[in-house]
């Protein structure tokens, strides 16, 4: 999907919708929001009929031949849906004063997205950060190689360090750890200074069951790490599940891991 500034830049006289409220099963919360032009679409409050609506109703009011301001949808068999909700939605022109109320929103979802650290950005790195990029993180790269940091997608953080494991605590908690390095023994100090940290929701490591055996022997013996730390590691990364090693099916199980952990994190910190 285009970004928001390029769609802006391209569609200046666009309707923002907003989701103002809802009741009972919706497809999306309130504060979800899409924008209409008269050729172009950005984002989504849902899909289906109910969306479609809401589509011709922006649009009608860009041509000015109507068009309303609020709209409360029943999402019931009356228009083909079947969630059995409601949703009230609110329709603006995209006037200098709106645009900023949505900058400023954005902004503050961009701070408060929850930080995925990837280290390495070799093969599954690089591929892991293309699989990140649409989802609600804030990803990082870090590397001790200059090349390996070109072609990463746009929205990516990249760091360039000699001691990678240095910055594992500048990682806020309930983020994620991902250790993708070509050295298994800075994959290791990596992987001890993400485990002293009880407050990641996600420590993972590329390998094998072999190097998960390996490492646990040299963290219990030579790491300084305690004996439950092994148990807060996914190694391998991406699941057993599917027995595939194309970078691209890597991350993809990888970041559905890092999805389910982030999440049961948000869960567990807010009971």
């Amino acid at each position: 999907m285009t970004d928001l500034p390029t769609f802006l830049t391209a569609h200046p006289d666009s309707i923002l919708i907003d989701i103002t409220g809802t009741q009972g099963s919706t497809p999306r919360e309130a504060g979800a929001f899409m924008l209409v032009s008269q050729t172009a679409l950005w984002g989504t409050i849902g899909g289906g009929q109910f969306e479609f609506m809401a589509i011709a109703n922006a649009r009608e009011m860009l041509a000015g031949s109507g068009g309303k301001a609020i709209m409360d949808i029943p999402l019931g068999p009356e228009i083909g849906q079947c969630c059995g909700g409601r949703t009230q939605l609110r329709f603006r022109r995209l006037t200098q004063a709106v645009k900023g109320e949505l900058e400023a929103k954005l902004l503050g979802e961009i701070e408060r997205l929850p930080e995925v650290y990837l280290f390495g950005a070799g093969h599954v790195g690089r591929a892991l950060a293309a699989a990140l990029a649409p989802l609600p993180f804030s990803v990082t790269v870090v590397e001790t190689r200059q090349e390996e940091l070109a072609n990463l997608p746009a929205r990516t953080k990249t760091r360039l360090v000699p001691m990678p494991e240095a910055l594992v605590n500048e990682i806020a908690a309930g983020g994620a750890a991902v250790i993708l390095t070509h050295d298994h023994a800075l994959d290791f100090l990596i992987a001890r200074e993400a485990l002293a940290r009880s407050d990641l929701a996600y420590t993972g490591m590329i390998g094998s069951a072999t190097k998960r055996a390996t490492f646990a022997g040299w963290l219990y013996r030579e790491g300084g790490g305690e004996r439950d730390w092994i148990e807060r590691l996914t190694l391998p990364i991406g699941g057993a599940v599917v027995r595939d090693k194309r970078p691209e099916v890597i991350a993809a199980m990888t970041a559905a891991e890092i999805l389910t952990a982030l999440g049961a994190y948000r869960i567990r910190s807010s009971s």
